[in-house]
C-alpha cells in the first residue's frame, strides 16, 4: 500500500513539474539557432512537438529552472551541450538495425569488393559508418564483413565511425553491451564476436581492431580519403535541404568508383547531380557510384534476389 501510494505521489510531482516548466516560444527559437549554428542540424516544424518535449523533459532531469538557464549552461561548457544534443537526437542504436541492408553488404556489395580488389596489395576495405551512435552499426558492419569475407585477416579492413557526440563515442569505445542489445545476434556471431563478462558482453579484439572511432560534425569538411561503402542511417532528416545537398555531394566525392552508399528504410535520394545509381535488391533501396564516368543511369535498377 505504501508502495503505491508513494508511487502516486512521485507521478504526481513529476507531473506538477512539467507542467511548471514553462518553454517560451522565443527561449526555444534561441536554442534551435544555437544548435543549428554549432552542429548544422535542424529542428524544424515537423519535429516541434518532440523537440519541444525533449527540452522539457531534459530541463526538468537537469533539475534547471528553465531554458533559458539551460541556455546559460550550455553556452559556457561544451560537454553540457553534447549531452544536452544527443537527449534531444533519436539514437534508437542496435545491432542489425535493418536486416536488408546487411543482407546487401553481405551477400552483393562484400562479393563484389572481393573481386574487384583480389590482386591488390595490400587489400584494402573501406566503410564509414557516418552516424555511429554507440556503436552498434559500426561493429555489425565489422561482423558483417568477417562473417562474408573469406580469409578476412588477408585484407586491410578499415571501418570508420563518426558520431557529433562524445558520450555516445565513449560508450563504442569501451564495446560492452546487455544481452538485450544482442538479440538481433545469432548465437554463433555472439560467440566468436563477444566475450561474456560481469559487466556485459565486450567486443572481442579481432572486430574492435577493424574500427575507428572519431568525432565528426558531418556539415564541416574533413578529409576521410575514399571509400567503398557508406552508411548514413537516419541522420540526414535533422539537417536543412543545404546542409543534406552539401553531405551528399561530399560523400560522393569520396566514394570509390563502384562504391555503396546506403541509406535507413525510410530515406532515398532524388538528387540527380549525386551521379549515383540506384538499386533494388531483394526489396532493399542502396546506391552505387558509376564505376566509370558518363556510366550513369537514372532509372532504378533491378537485381533480384540476393
Amino acid at each position: 500500500m505504501h508502495f503505491f501510494f508513494w508511487s502516486f505521489v512521485r507521478a504526481s510531482s513529476i507531473e506538477m513539474k512539467s507542467k511548471a516548466t514553462t518553454l517560451t516560444a522565443c527561449e526555444l527559437d534561441e536554442l534551435r539557432e544555437l544548435i543549428a549554428e554549432r552542429s548544422g542540424i535542424v529542428f524544424d516544424a515537423a519535429r516541434e512537438r518532440s523537440f519541444t518535449t525533449r527540452v522539457r523533459d531534459y530541463v526538468i532531469e537537469r533539475k534547471l529552472q528553465g531554458v533559458a538557464e539551460l541556455l546559460r549552461v550550455v553556452h559556457g561548457s561544451s560537454s553540457e551541450y553534447d549531452g544536452m544534443l544527443e537527449s534531444l537526437l533519436e539514437q534508437e542504436a542496435s545491432f542489425f538495425r535493418y536486416p536488408a541492408v546487411f543482407e546487401a553488404l553481405a551477400k552483393k556489395i562484400v562479393p563484389e569488393i572481393q573481386e574487384k580488389k583480389f590482386w591488390d596489395n595490400p587489400r584494402t576495405l573501406r566503410i564509414w559508418s557516418a552516424a555511429c551512435s554507440t556503436g552498434e552499426e559500426a561493429y555489425s558492419i565489422a561482423i558483417a564483413v568477417a562473417d562474408a569475407l573469406p580469409f578476412a585477416e588477408a585484407w586491410r579492413i578499415e571501418i570508420l565511425a563518426t558520431d557529433i557526440s562524445l558520450r555516445a563515442l565513449q560508450h563504442a569505445e569501451r564495446g560492452v553491451y546487455s544481452a538485450r542489445r544482442l538479440e538481433d545476434l545469432t548465437r554463433q556471431q555472439i560467440e566468436n564476436y563477444f566475450t561474456k563478462t560481469r559487466h556485459g558482453y565486450v567486443v572481442k579484439p579481432r572486430i574492435r581492431r577493424m574500427v575507428t572511432f572519431t568525432p565528426m560534425n558531418l556539415t564541416r569538411a574533413v578529409h576521410v580519403g575514399r571509400m567503398d561503402c557508406i552508411f548514413c542511417m537516419n541522420v540526414l532528416m535533422y539537417f536543412s535541404e543545404e546542409g543534406r545537398n552539401s553531405i551528399l555531394q561530399r560523400f560522393s566525392e569520396c566514394l570509390e568508383p563502384g562504391g555503396y552508399f546506403l541509406l535507413g528504410d525510410a530515406e532515398e535520394l532524388d538528387d540527380r547531380s549525386l551521379r549515383l545509381e540506384s538499386l533494388i535488391l531483394a526489396g532493399c533501396q542502396i546506391y552505387r557510384k558509376p564505376a566509370t564516368e558518363g556510366a550513369i543511369r537514372h532509372a532504378v535498377v533491378a537485381e533480384g534476389s540476393l
